[in-house]
């Protein structure tokens, strides 16, 4: 018998992938999606990068059980890793699945929809950890066995760019990060499987995908990585990430592709000749580069593996080799332990200086078991000095965000048609999407995933690009 579930997704772009390929397998077993209010069973796919995150979550499953309270909540991702037995206690959870076992995450989404869903009926699904009595079954373990959920065949449909997720974890050991906890270390989608999905999202009419993963630029640099199954590349295959693109456009007719964020040392000289060679036809002239702060200090005491000065290079030979269309953002975090008044300063400048299109700003959040979590104790930045810090770096962000979008008034731009909201329908007008990240507003109306050329006319009061269609 059919079933409906509704899948809620937190957190970046690849736990949305993941969220997607749990979609895909419930969809291709003959479920249906619905709203959370009406669904059989609710996955609650949800990210732990801060305490609001947390908390977030937490508030969506006691919503969703207060609104229908007969739905079996199922909570995966990185919070059910990190704390399940909390998740587990919670009015309404029928089960946790830590992203140690997301790959099984769809058969025990179908298990737990069964009367009485017995450890015995769970074939396939191993570490069977139960919780107090009448509390959510657990699966969670720290050796992520079953953690890489390569998604059925990614078509354009709900997402027009969809995600595809080809590394998971990572080995880095930054003091405020917890990723490390929750995703386990570094490990890549084979080559093989990639191109397998680049070819069959082009067969379905995809134009436009974008590579993601925990820690994009480490893709196939794992010492020990198989072909098949966990990841990596064989003898002869690709083992870098420039590599792997290459051989994308290469074997493949994909139209546009798009790399999702990639840390600063990542982009080695290999990574941006690509920019240089493709960027603009083949590959998005985009390019997100975490900073998190611009003092040299603090970025020690964050054990990031970059300095200020290398994160200025590689925005500069970016710059260079994709040229001033290119758009880059960044991820900044204020009030890090100990971050002085002269310590923001030079991440203000820093920022000030650099061509930005965009910036995510967070404010520090010590998360448990990590080093930050300590150094938080030890030296706490106030919480008016972070409400400070931040709103100084919004009106500096949003500035730099609209002169960057003003450069393109006049310029002609590709890009690709989105699923058209109906407020900017009903205006005449199609949303889309341009090749260097801009949100654009079309005349005329068109269906989503069409590619075509936009010629700039204005920005409009919610600082999206407006422009008229090249025929």
């Amino acid at each position: 018998m059919s079933t409906t579930y509704h899948i809620e997704n937190f957190g970046c772009r690849a736990a949305r992938a993941d969220g997607e390929a749990i979609a895909d397998r419930l969809r291709s077993a003959g479920h249906y999606m619905e709203q959370p209010s009406e669904a059989d069973v609710v996955v609650v796919n949800t990210c732990s990068v801060t305490a609001e995150a947390d908390r977030s979550a937490r508030a969506f499953i006691r919503r969703t059980h207060r609104d229908n309270p007969a739905a079996r909540i199922v909570v995966t991702g990185c919070y059910a890793q990190r704390a399940p037995e909390e998740l587990a206690a919670l009015e309404g959870v029928a089960a946790v699945v830590g992203n140690s076992h997301k790959a099984l995450a769809p058969e025990i989404v179908e298990q737990v929809l069964k009367p009485v869903p017995a450890a015995s009926e769970l074939v396939g699904v191993a570490s069977l950890m139960t919780g107090a009595q009448g509390q959510a079954g657990i699966w969670a373990d720290d050796r992520f066995a079953h953690s890489f959920l390569e998604e059925a065949q990614l078509v354009p449909g709900e997402q027009t760019r969809p995600n595809l997720k080809v590394q998971e974890g990572c080995s880095n050991r930054c003091t405020f990060c917890v990723i490390p906890q929750t995703r386990g270390s570094s490990r890549s989608l084979p080559a093989e499987s990639v191109l397998k999905q680049v070819r069959g999202f082009v067969a379905a009419g995809g134009n436009e995908l974008v590579l993601s993963g925990i820690n994009l630029g480490r893709w196939g640099r794992e010492p020990n990585t198989g072909d098949q199954h966990k990841g990596g590349a064989s003898v002869g295959s690709p083992r870098t990430l420039a590599a792997l693109v290459r051989r994308i456009f290469a074997e493949t007719d994909l139209p546009r592709l798009r790399l999702s964020s990639i840390e600063p040392m990542d982009w080695d000289a290999d990574l941006i000749g690509l920019m240089r060679d493709h960027g603009g036809t083949r590959l998005a002239r985009h390019a997100h580069l975490p900073l998190q702060s611009g003092s040299d200090a603090v970025l020690r005491r964050m054990h990031r593996r970059y300095r200020p000065w290398h994160y200025e290079q590689k925005v500069q030979a970016l710059v260079e080799a994709a040229g001033d269309a290119l758009t880059v953002g960044a991820d900044v975090m204020v009030g890090f332990p100990g971050e002085t008044d002269a310590e923001f300063r030079e991440t203000y400048e820093m920022v000030q200086r650099l061509p930005f299109g965009y910036l995510h700003l967070f404010p520090f959040s010590p998360r448990p078991g990590t080093r930050g979590w300590a150094l938080h104790a030890e030296a706490p930045v106030s919480r008016l000095a972070v409400e400070e810090r931040m709103e100084s770096l919004r009106t500096l962000a949003a500035e730099k965000s609209t002169r960057h979008r003003e450069r393109f008034i006049g310029r002609t731009l590709n890009a690709i048609t989105l699923h058209t909201p109906p407020e900017v329908a009903a205006q005449g007008r199609t949303a889309g999407l341009s090749e260097n990240f801009l949100p654009i507003h079309m005349d005329g109306v068109l269906p989503a995933n069409e590619l075509r050329r936009v010629r700039v006319t204005q920005l409009s009061p919610d600082s999206s690009l407006c422009g008229l269609i090249c025929h």
